[in-house]
């Protein structure tokens, strides 16, 4: 791959990399919060907007398929003509997408606007991870990767505690509604700072432009959204469950493409023999397995809380906001080291994350025939914190170690396409099965049960890719 003349960093990149770096995670923080706010803001928008569940779903929906359909071109394209420019693009689309979100009339026009927040997060993500990976090395790149963690944490805890008060405050009318305006002035600000102090990589005048590869990146984009689509849009008929089918064929004819196309000399969206790097494929199977997992406890959680146990929707928010907070502490602390205990960090991670799960299954009962308090959920659940923290972002600082910091951009992107997946996956199946036994007529103690364990099973399947990578590690070393 031919690289850019102008993509070392510059002297502001070099003189201000505090600087810098904050522009990157602005937009990050803005994105996680708008979606761990989104569920408690629905009822509102749904009563604000007169909506039905259908359309009410696209909120989400829409979001997550522009988002993931993009992740791995939008890479490519920073990769080869310059991350800051399409940084500065999606940034500006996610803002005018979160005013329009914040004015919309109509659900429809609400659904636009959120498929234009997913077009934006989908173009800059991307960037965020190869401007980071480009920039840094050694310590201060797990550093700044621990920082990503960190927001993570802090945006998960923040976005359906400041979502309550907001609606509390201001009404459920205009109060979903500044849960997207508030994106505006913080995202202006993050523009000014990004055309300050972000590296300037554009192509040097009268430079051939390298090819993007549309057919390939159509391919994927279709793969992508015939894997995603099930998933996201429940309720439908039973036809769009054969899109799975179609996209494995889609996938095949994809890899097919790259490989002709790299034979041909000209440069493929992504040169498929990243994937015969051992450590780039066990970092993804294993962060895409754990997604699977993960992002289905607090959904499940959220609802056991309220539907089987009575409490508030702040109450469920609540039991939540330990876990995050121990994982922004936690991803500081792995970051410091996780270049000297390497994958270690990550298996630390799952035992802890399979402890936690297992914990919460034995007070379950405890709790729901009142022996223990609704808090007590919250202990156990609070080890996923230090998981998350362990496992996120040491993962991707591994994973992307030996990549070439030219391809950074499309790697990062293959590695959040695979979260996205994992997370799409886990949100429609593991809420499913728990729904589907308690309307069979189990109890929610043993549906929750059912659900945590399933949870835990996946956990213990990236555990073992974590465990068999780490020994590689060893073996290489001696």
């Amino acid at each position: 791959m031919n690289d850019t003349a102008g993509d070392s960093p510059t002297e502001a990149g070099r003189r201000h990399p505090r600087r810098m770096l904050a522009v990157l995670i602005t937009p990050l923080f803005m994105a996680l919060v708008s979606v761990s706010v989104i569920n408690v803001a629905l009822p509102s928008i749904q009563s604000g907007l007169r909506t039905d569940s259908t359309h009410l779903q696209w909120v989400i929906s829409g979001y997550a398929l522009s988002f993931g359909m993009l992740l791995i071109p939008a890479g490519r394209a920073g990769d080869a003509r310059g991350r800051r420019r399409l940084f500065l693009v999606g940034l500006s689309l996610f803002v005018i997408g979160s005013a329009l979100s914040a004015l919309a009339p109509t659900i429809l026009v609400l659904n636009v606007a959120r498929v234009l927040q997913g077009i934006g997060s989908g173009l800059l993500n991307p960037q965020t991870i190869g401007m980071i990976h480009r920039t840094f090395s050694g310590q201060d790149r797990a550093m700044a990767f621990a920082l990503m963690g960190t927001t993570v944490g802090v945006s998960t805890a923040i976005g359906p505690v400041l979502g309550g008060v907001l609606i509390g405050a201001l009404g459920p009318e205009l109060g979903w509604r500044w849960i997207f305006g508030m994106n505006v002035p913080i995202g202006l600000v993050a523009l000014v700072g990004a055309m300050r102090w972000l590296p300037q990589d554009r192509l040097p005048r009268g430079a051939r432009s390298p090819d993007l590869d549309p057919v390939g990146a159509l391919l994927l984009g279709a793969t992508v959204l015939g894997i995603m689509l099930p998933f996201l849009e429940r309720g439908t008929h039973g036809l769009i469950w054969g899109t799975p089918v179609l996209a494995l064929g889609l996938a095949y004819a994809w890899v097919r493409w790259e490989k002709r196309y790299a034979r041909s000399g000209r440069e493929p969206m992504v040169r498929v023999e990243i994937f015969r790097q051992k450590a780039f494929t066990a970092g993804l199977a294993l962060i895409s397995v754990h997604f699977v997992g993960i992002t289905s406890v607090w959904i499940s959680v959220a609802v056991f809380v309220q539907m089987g146990l009575g409490a508030s929707a702040l109450v469920s928010g609540l039991i939540g906001l330990p876990a995050s907070v121990l994982n922004a502490i936690t991803a500081q602390i792995a970051g410091r080291h996780v270049l000297r205990l390497r994958r270690l960090v990550v298996v630390i991670g799952f035992c802890l994350a399979i402890t936690g799960l297992l914990g919460t299954i034995a007070v379950l009962g405890p709790v729901a025939d009142g022996t223990l308090p609704i808090w007590a959920v919250a202990i156990p659940l609070a080890l996923l914190g230090p998981a998350q923290g362990c496992i996120v972002s040491p993962n991707q600082t591994l994973t992307l170690e030996q990549i070439d910091v030219r391809y950074g951009g499309v790697a990062g992107g293959i590695l959040q396409t695979g979260q996205r997946l994992g997370g799409a996956t886990g949100t429609a199946l593991i809420p499913g099965i728990l729904f589907q036994l308690v309307e069979t007529g189990h109890a929610w103690t043993t549906a929750m049960t059912v659900a945590l364990l399933l949870i835990a099973g996946l956990a213990t399947i990236a555990l073992v890719i974590a465990v068999a990578d780490h020994r590689r590690e060893r073996r290489a070393r001696d």
